[in-house]
């Protein structure tokens, strides 16, 4: 399958990216086709026209590409982190680009804090946004707390927060893969009705 893991802090010390690309080894790992989007390194302006209000041709070329991915893909991954109880505002400037796009594929949740709360409340508001915006929430996620101490620089799980995420991945993945699979037969079978 073709998976997107989406990351999106602006940070200059970045301690989630080691949870976004742990979940891409874990995953390829399983055999799948499996991406990460940086939003930083992606690097959309704030949002000021979405994709799909632009002329065709006529989107800058970064988002287009981006786009055509997200169409082409089978199933996301999205990690979060979690600002004063909120969203990463990176992540939520990327995502709001798109709409249609999104439709009729799952999506999976890993949040992270420094703290112990494990991005929770993140989480919480993600579920809503990415329903919202046609995707099927799986009910697999994952938080991991004390980030720094749960993944070390080479994105290992490390201590106890690291045997805990290194345990709960394989059915994370195994949720986001059947999901993924229901999806692409049901898109093969009938067209969405919308």
């Amino acid at each position: 399958m073709r998976l997107l893991v989406f990351y999106g802090s602006y940070r200059r010390d970045r301690a989630g990216i080691r949870l976004a690309r742990y979940a891409v080894a874990e995953l390829a790992g399983r055999g799948h086709d499996v991406e990460l989007i940086d939003a930083m390194e992606v690097g959309l302006p704030m949002l000021d026209r979405m994709f799909k209000e632009y002329a065709p041709g006529d989107a800058p070329p970064t988002m287009a590409a981006l786009a055509a991915k997200i169409r082409a893909a089978d199933g996301f991954v999205f990690v979060v982190g979690e600002y004063n109880w909120g969203v990463q505002p990176g992540l939520k400037n990327l995502t709001d680009h798109f709409l249609e796009e999104w439709f009729w594929r799952p999506a999976g949740i890993l949040s992270y804090s420094a703290g112990r709360f494990a991005g929770a409340r993140s989480a919480l508001t993600w579920h809503g946004t990415l329903s919202e915006m046609g995707m099927v929430v799986i009910s697999s996620t994952i938080g991991v707390g004390q980030i720094t101490q749960s993944l070390d620089e080479q994105d290992k799980p490390t201590g106890d927060g690291g045997k805990a995420l290194a345990r709960a991945f394989p059915r994370f993945a195994a949720d986001l893969e059947w999901w993924a699979e229901a999806a692409l037969q049901q898109r093969q079978r009938q067209a969405p009705p919308y």
